[in-house]
């Protein structure tokens, strides 16, 4: 019975895995300053949440998305909820693609995604200029959404070999 439980546990541990790794990526606030990479950064928050939201909806609350932004938003300095406001954006793009998508194609995803970003960050950073009158670099925005999308194809790769590995050690149990 205790083997039973231990599974159980550890099933349970992998579905919470994608709200696991956003809390950690909204805490670190991933960048590579220290490797003196000027030039690149992307969205790794965008990337899990459009991708779990699109595929299983399930591991991913929308409250537990709320929070995650807003705790995106002490470590990055933003007013409270602005990042709360782009998550929720994305997973209602997210929810729409999945129910008019007839065929699912990771190529479809990956342009809807473009449009997405594009539209969530300009959204975001308009918010931030008009009401806030944050000073914005549009370079590094620019660099950002291009890494951002580019980098959606890798990691919706990772994450499915993910969803893969939880359904077969579902089943061995």
């Amino acid at each position: 019975m205790s083997r039973l439980g231990k599974g159980k546990f550890l099933n349970r541990l992998l579905d919470l895995g994608p709200i696991i790794l956003l809390y950690i990526s909204v805490l670190n606030e991933l960048d590579f300053n220290y490797l003196n990479l000027t030039y690149f950064s992307f969205n790794f928050p965008f990337i899990l949440i459009f991708y779990w939201s699109l595929k299983k909806p399930e591991n991913l609350g929308y409250g537990l998305i709320f929070a995650a932004g807003l705790i995106n938003d002490v470590v990055v300095g933003f007013p409270m909820g602005t990042s709360s406001f782009a998550y929720l954006f994305i997973c209602g793009f997210a929810a729409y693609l999945r129910n008019i998508t007839l065929r699912p194609s990771i190529l479809k995803d990956w342009m809807f995604f473009l449009f997405t970003v594009l539209v969530v960050s300009s959204l975001n950073y308009s918010i931030l200029v008009l009401f806030f009158e944050y000073n914005i670099n549009y370079l590094n925005i620019i660099i950002n959404i291009i890494f951002t999308f580019f980098l959606y194809v890798i990691f919706a790769n990772i994450f499915q070999i993910y969803q893969k590995f939880i359904a077969s050690s579902e089943k061995n149990d």
